[in-house]
């Protein structure tokens, strides 16, 4: 057994549970999907992956570069092949861009081999934490809390079709985050066991 694979079940016994699926984090910009599944995998002791980082590094170029360059159709094409990759791997949590969940090929390899947990947050709260940061390509427009309300309106009913929700009320600590990711992922037995 491997170092990695020493501190993985270390600290998946440590925690009380063992992944047994991969756990992919979908929600809108802002919603705390890196940072909430970032603090999940530590708890839970496994990989973090996310997936625009991923892209990024293969493609050595930033997703703002990669829209301007290529396009969204480009990139979304990408997105699909990382996230199958990844999802190929070993169990571990998986944060995805806003626009991931929306692609049906994308939602059927997430339900075929992970399971989605839909952080959903209100606009205003994905407002207060989007609308100072540059590095959104999709609200690089005229009137960006516009266009963040128009993306929210339209993607909601594809986040709603996640396996698990659960709420992301914009005051709630990333600790109780993870708390609640935990609670909703301990009513699937196939995707976490106690340990």
């Amino acid at each position: 057994m491997s170092g990695k694979e020493q501190k993985s079940d270390a600290r998946g016994t440590a925690c009380g549970f063992r992944l047994k699926k991969t756990v992919v984090m979908v929600g809108m910009m802002g919603a705390g999907k890196t940072a909430v599944g970032r603090a999940l995998a530590a708890r839970l002791g496994v990989p973090f992956l996310d997936s625009d980082h991923e892209i990024e590094r293969a493609a050595n170029m930033t997703i703002p570069e990669i829209f301007e360059r290529d396009g969204e159709p480009f990139f979304r094409e990408k997105e699909t092949q990382v996230i199958a990759r990844l999802l190929a791997e070993a169990p571990g949590v998986l944060s995805t861009g806003g626009g991931a969940f929306l692609r049906a090929e994308n939602r059927q390899l997430i339900s075929e081999h992970g399971v989605s947990v839909w952080l959903n947050a209100p606009l205003e709260v994905l407002w207060n934490r989007v609308r100072h940061k540059d590095t959104r390509p999709l609200l690089r427009t005229p009137d960006p809390h516009a266009t963040l309300k128009a993306l929210y309106e339209a993607r909601v009913p594809f986040y709603s079709r996640a396996d698990l929700e659960v709420l992301s009320d914009g005051v709630s600590s990333i600790d109780e985050m993870v708390d609640r990711v935990l609670a909703a992922l301990a009513t699937r037995p196939d995707v976490l066991e106690r340990t």
